[in-house]
């Protein structure tokens, strides 16, 4: 199987977006704000959006299953209370559970969490909860700067997080690292924001020793890993500056990174410098870069040629980063795929 660890419902109805517009002009009058249950979306307007999107390119390019999520750029933690964010979360995830029930062989569900600046996160706990036991979903994404680029919440190691690592370990699942939207000026949302946060997850993860107090907790992070693998050199000289563990031993029993990396030399890269058993294959795709890239005539996010084409990976090496390492990293998803014998 080809299965895209990192998918995100880019393409959902526009009464979504209408729906959160007026969400977010009800945080400064109330009387604007609308309830949930105002949202109407058809099974057929879904349909719609999937099948002339997500699932046609899945079919051109070769893909079998998608790890769906909310749009991540939409999360936008920053805005409004816990709250807002509550609502908001249950809503996308809601959403996408029904993608997944009306497309049950090609998308599962990873839930967006209803974070919120300076709220406790275990006032996530029963949307997480609700997603995994209701849902069926295999995952989470995790966004370590719920500020949206100010960087007001502790480091990921701190015990702040602790209540979510709990349950993540409860309930065998992982989380991918993703931020939201910027809301700072300096940070370009894709181009930059994601990319800080994926090395900055990184190197707080170097920097503590969180994994001797959860040894099965699992973390990918997402967009090839933000600048560790370009400067692995650097990162394996700072952990031993530390006094930390070898790499291999310190992080990588635990932590795993995606290939939405959108050139070949980067994929080559990828898969030369981190162990074959620590990447998962995923394109983000509809996301960040949908254009065609004028080089090569295809779309920049159409990731498997570049796995298909690099030198670095072999018959097994392929199947590892295609299906075998996200049945082992996913261990809710291979149940799923078992119990459907596949």
């Amino acid at each position: 199987m080809i299965i895209d660890i990192h998918g995100h419902y880019t393409t959902a109805p526009k009464a979504l977006e209408d729906w959160r517009n007026l969400q977010i002009a009800g945080i400064k009058d109330p009387a604007v704000m609308p309830r949930a249950s105002e949202l109407s979306i058809s099974d057929d307007q879904l349909r719609e959006t999937i099948e002339t999107n997500q699932l046609k390119k899945m079919k051109e390019r070769g893909s079998d299953l998608t790890i769906f999520s909310p749009r991540a750029s939409f999360m936008a933690h920053h805005i409004g209370d816990f709250e807002v964010s509550s609502t908001w979360a249950a809503i996308c995830n809601e959403l996408c559970h029904r993608v997944a029930q009306l497309f049950p062989d090609s998308f599962i569900g990873a839930a967006m969490l209803p974070q919120s600046p300076g709220v406790d996160p275990a006032s996530c706990i029963p949307e997480l909860e609700k997603c995994v036991r209701e849902y069926g979903f295999v995952g989470i994404n995790l966004n370590p700067d719920p500020s949206g680029g100010h960087w007001t919440s502790p480091p990921l190691t701190d015990r702040h997080w602790y209540p979510i690592y709990e349950k993540m370990v409860e309930y065998d699942i992982p989380a991918m690292i993703h931020v939201s939207t910027s809301c700072n000026a300096c940070f370009h949302t894709t181009g930059a924001h994601y990319i800080n946060a994926d090395t900055t997850a990184f190197m707080q993860l170097i920097e503590g020793d969180l994994f001797k107090d959860f040894p099965t907790l699992r973390f990918v992070i997402p967009h090839g890993g933000g600048a560790a693998p370009y400067h692995w050199g650097r990162y394996r000289g700072l952990a031993q500056a530390l006094n930390k563990p070898l790499l291999k031993d310190h992080l990588l029993n635990n932590v795993y990174f995606d290939t939405c990396v959108y050139h070949q030399p980067g994929i080559d890269l990828l898969t030369r410098v981190i162990p074959v058993d620590n990447i998962l294959f995923a394109s983000e795709m509809i996301g960040a870069v949908k254009g065609i890239d004028p080089e090569t005539g295809h779309n920049f996010d159409d990731t498997k040629r570049y796995i298909e084409a690099t030198l670095n990976l072999g018959a097994e090496d392929r199947y590892k980063v295609y299906e075998g390492n996200a049945r082992r990293v996913y261990p809710r998803l291979d149940a799923a795929l078992k119990a459907k014998g596949r």
